[in-house]
């Protein structure tokens, strides 16, 4: 017997591996967030780019000493996927003003000291006191049972689905414990590799026309192959509120999704509508000091505990 058939044999016949934590299988979540783009050229310089800030992804992970309950604070292990350059936790109370515009230097010839501006020093501070908090908790991961990865990636629909796929058949031992939290914006459509021009595309050659390809439908591959028992929560974003259950309804049949978060573009801030194969709920923002991703979050953290109860742990 070779060195490979060796190595094979001894793991095809030693007992699985069980959580020995004590505390049942930990919760993991993966948040996408953030637009993709779609480049137009191999070598790009031009691109389509899909509306999305982050927000909303970024918002549902924290860890805040508040009431306010995000998925850090609910106990969950996160994978934050998001684009370079779109919100990240912690950093949605900094002002939006240019950098170099929030700190000031003071020279008194024995040392330099860089501050923050007084107008924005409690958004800072905030903002920090936040992120270290979350950081002093990953550090007792034994004792706590939380984590925190991010991993900020300059997305292209392709390597967004890539990735996704990765993070997504590295979850599927956890079983019902998983969650998909899929508030990225990722796009409807492309241009295939094999269409696309090679260098940057002139505009001496007059007007463009150009075919676009529709994207691939990752959700349906995601729920039947990649984790298959995953609790998994998709978004439908509309202009037209007029159709947005009805596309929503659509995804949830369509792809099999746990869970459809319903929103339209100029009221997102302030409601969304989850749609569950057992109905319709309309979340809302309690005041105008909270946001409206906390009882969302806490709506899905109690059907997913409704989704272990009732799914299969894998290999059991």
């Amino acid at each position: 017997m070779d060195t490979v058939d060796e190595t094979t044999s001894f793991f095809d016949t030693a007992p699985l591996l069980k959580d020995g934590s004590g505390g049942g299988p930990r919760r993991v979540v993966c948040v996408t967030s953030g637009g993709t783009t779609v480049p137009l050229e191999q070598r790009c310089v031009r691109y389509i780019d899909n509306f999305s800030s982050g927000h909303r992804g970024a918002t549902s992970t924290e860890y805040t000493p508040t009431s306010f309950k995000y998925f850090l604070k609910s106990g969950y292990s996160v994978i934050f996927l998001y684009r370079r350059g779109t919100c990240q936790p912690y950093c949605r109370s900094l002002p939006e003003d240019p950098l170099l515009e929030c700190f000031r230097v003071t020279d008194d010839d024995s040392c330099i000291q860089v501050q923050v501006h007084e107008s924005h020093s409690e958004a800072v501070k905030t903002a920090i006191s936040k992120h270290h908090a979350v950081g002093a908790i990953s550090l007792s991961l034994v004792q706590s049972c939380v984590s925190y990865i991010c991993l900020k990636v300059s997305f292209h629909d392709r390597l967004f689905q890539e990735i996704l796929r990765l993070i997504a058949t590295s979850m599927k031992m956890l079983g019902p414990s998983g969650m998909f939290y899929l508030a990225a914006a990722v796009s409807d459509f492309y241009v295939p590799w094999e269409s696309m021009a090679v260098h940057k595309i002139q505009s001496a050659s007059g007007p463009l026309d150009m075919r676009l390809a529709q994207v691939p439908k990752m959700l349906s591959v995601l729920r039947k192959v990649w984790a298959p028992t995953a609790f998994c929560v998709s978004f439908k974003l509309e202009t037209d509120k007029e159709i947005l259950l009805e596309k929503a309804d659509a995804a949830l049949k369509r792809y099999k999704m746990n869970a459809v978060v319903a929103n339209e573009l100029s009221s997102r801030k302030e409601v969304v509508i989850l749609v569950t194969n057992s109905g319709k709920v309309s979340v809302y923002r309690d005041n105008k000091d909270s946001d409206v991703e906390s009882p969302l979050i806490k709506l899905l953290v109690d059907k997913h505990s409704a989704h272990m109860n009732t799914t299969k742990l894998p290999f059991s």
